[in-house]
């Protein structure tokens, strides 16, 4: 029985829906959305199939995918490799799973709001997969693949492999959108195909919380501080008032920061959820304030810059640390304070949770609770303040009901 060919028309070429369309003898016209039609040249290399993107459909037509694929199948008779008659784009240099990576690292660079998720993509790819996978075509990388370089991972640095996990299958589905490999059988999926080999992270990661120093060792820690005559020092006495991270304390601008009425303003950029927050201001955070205002330079937009007027790192706080409190982590001062509501105060959670800017996991309570409760959040920050510098908590307390 013959083979059936040029069985799609040109007009279900322009307008089938999602899926892989036969149009006969090794053709197929792949389908993601109305943007995405590529084609793809389906054969068996023994008991393997292999698959070869031709383009997509707005650079290589119907007529010129059938004409290649007759020379494919005629090289495949002849016992020659199709994909040599493959005219490849770019100096006919091969898409390989590394180029494919940096192209969709490339393509998502501008929705990032932090510079570093381009350099711990890069990062965590070059290190695990490229040495396995990133010279092979997508069409190539296989389950085997996947779990050589998951699979010793999965249990020593279970973070890391579940983050590269989700990168590999997010450039192979990059790969697939391009015609470059068949998305309907991503070997780095979770669900319906790792999830069948390994085991759960949850059950296999131990969460590693950053170290904190308790919360009745801040007043001591804060009055060493305060005699450093550093930036760094003072950058670290405002991060732990504020329970601000550090990224968000290093980063503070003057023009966030109204001293009128004692208001700090983080727009959505700098924020780990991307949201605008505000933070009432105690009156030891403002007296750090006008320290850093009677020594700001001319013109100087952040409030505790680096000693090249740049950006304060990350270290350099750690450092101002580590003399006073061996061990412990800047992260950590947010997980003292949240334990210090909770042990010595009756704000209720919801306040506590606010003034870390943590967002309400709960939907239907998120969508009731719409006010960022910044008065109380006042109170509280201001009890903090006492607290930190050594002043008492005098924390108001909530009246019982009658």
């Amino acid at each position: 029985m013959a083979t059936k060919l040029h069985i799609l028309s040109a007009r279900q070429v322009a307008s089938l829906g999602p899926g892989t369309h036969a149009d006969g003898a090794n053709l197929y016209l792949r389908v993601r959305g109305p943007d995405s039609r590529a084609w793809v040249f389906r054969y068996k290399a023994g008991a393997r199939v292999r698959e070869i993107g031709l383009g997509p459909l707005h650079t290589r037509s119907l007529a010129e995918a059938r004409s290649l694929a007759e020379q494919m199948r005629k090289a495949l008779a002849d016992g020659k490799d199709p994909a040599q008659l493959v005219r490849r784009v770019e100096s006919e240099e091969e898409k390989t799973f590394a180029r494919c990576a940096a192209e969709l690292i490339e393509s998502k660079r501008a929705g990032w709001r932090n510079p570093k998720h381009a350099q711990q993509w890069a990062n965590t790819l070059r290190d695990y997969a490229f040495p396995k996978i990133g010279n092979k075509l997508p069409s190539d990388v296989t389950l085997t693949d996947v779990m050589a370089i998951l699979g010793p991972l999965w249990s020593e640095k279970t973070e890391t492999a579940t983050r590269l996990r989700a990168r590999i299958e997010a450039v192979l589905d990059y790969a697939a959108v391009h015609g470059l490999c068949d998305g309907t059988r991503n070997p780095a999926r979770w669900r319906g195909v790792l999830d069948k080999l390994l085991p759960q992270p949850r059950k296999v990661r131990t969460r590693e919380h950053h170290a904190a120093a308790p919360y009745s060792d801040v007043p001591r820690i804060m009055a060493e501080l305060k005699s450093k005559a550093h930036t760094s020092a003072a950058c670290l006495r405002f991060l732990i008032l504020t329970a601000a991270r550090s990224g968000e304390a290093r980063g503070a601008r003057w023009d966030e920061i109204d001293l009128d009425t004692a208001t700090w303003s983080i727009p959505a950029q700098r924020m780990k959820a991307a949201r605008p927050h505000r933070v009432p201001l105690s009156a030891p955070a403002l007296a750090i304030l006008r320290e850093m205002a009677a020594l700001r330079g001319e013109g100087a937009a952040l409030v505790f810059p680096g000693a090249r007027g740049g950006l304060l790192s990350d270290v350099a706080l750690n450092k101002a640390l580590h003399g006073i409190a061996p061990g412990a982590t800047v992260h950590g001062f947010r997980a003292g304070f949240r334990t210090w509501c909770e042990e010595q105060t009756h704000f209720p959670r919801s306040v506590s949770e606010a003034a870390l800017a943590h967002v309400n996991a709960d939907k239907v309570e998120a969508a009731y609770q719409r006010s960022d409760l910044f008065d109380r959040r006042r109170e509280l920050m201001d009890a903090w303040g006492r607290f930190a510098t050594g002043g008492g908590a005098h924390v108001v307390r909530l009246a019982s009901a009658a």
